[in-house]
């Protein structure tokens, strides 16, 4: 699943740049889907005084709200973004306004100020009203969404790569970069996704059918003791996989 982000100050570009990559990706026939982080504090989708409301307040922690045409699943509590990526397995899913990522990243603005401070090594490309005054800063193309979206959806679909497991810079590093660096160099074309070695794990571990990237430190222990345990059984063999599920 290959995972960008869309960012910028309100009001320059933003949700508009986004429409028009996801109707191209679809016209492309890719899957995709979408989360919008909303900055206003005291945003909540549900409101005083409806049923779903006075089931959060009696005390229930997860309500769904059933529809003819959608189902709202409401979380009483904000999700990190590894949580909710795990509800998506489409070919791209686009984020608008989330910063605290190491995906690639289009940087929406008005003007060259907008761009400083938003863009930093994930950067990938420009977008917004600003590309109406320019087309390229400081390597990186400024793409006119809405006049160029085909040019715009090339570049996404040469830069974006499978989303990185985003762990904490003290986590991992065994590839020699965080998880952002290793995505600007993969961005800048001086190293490749599959330079991660989380890519593909020697032990595996799924909570409710869900695979938990772990960085080899975890995987050393799981493995070890697991392997202490299955030696000392019958049917054991040095070679062959080990299979452990927990039912509760």
């Amino acid at each position: 699943m290959k995972v960008f982000s869309v960012i910028g100050i309100t009001k320059s570009g933003k949700t508009t740049t986004i429409e028009n990559i996801i109707k191209e990706l679809r016209k492309r026939n890719y899957t995709v889907g979408s989360v919008k982080e909303i900055h206003f504090e005291e945003f909540k989708m549900d409101v005083e005084g409806t049923n779903t409301h006075r089931h959060k307040m009696a005390g229930s922690q997860l309500v769904t709200a059933r529809g003819a045409y959608e189902t709202d699943v409401l979380f009483q509590k904000q999700l990190s973004m590894n949580e909710i990526l795990s509800f998506y397995n489409h070919d791209f899913v686009i984020l608008e306004g989330v910063r605290d990522t190491c995906i690639p990243k289009i940087v929406t603005a008005h003007d060259v100020e907008g761009i400083q401070d938003r863009m930093d090594e994930t950067t990938f490309a420009i977008s917004g009203k600003i590309s109406n005054s320019m087309s390229e800063y400081e390597g990186i193309p400024v793409i006119n969404s809405i006049t160029e979206i085909e040019k715009m959806v090339n570049i996404i679909e040469e830069k974006v790569f499978d989303r990185p497991p985003d762990m904490k810079d003290e986590c991992c590093q065994k590839c020699g970069y965080t998880c952002a660096e290793l995505s600007s160099k993969i961005l800048k074309g001086e190293a490749e996704r599959r330079d991660c070695i989380l890519t593909e794990q020697s032990v595996m571990l799924k909570i409710n059918g869900q695979e938990i990237t772990m960085v080899p430190f975890v995987q050393s222990i799981l493995k070890n003791a697991i392997e202490g345990i299955a030696k000392e059984l019958s049917g054991y063999t040095e070679n062959g996989d080990i299979e452990v599920c927990i039912k509760r």
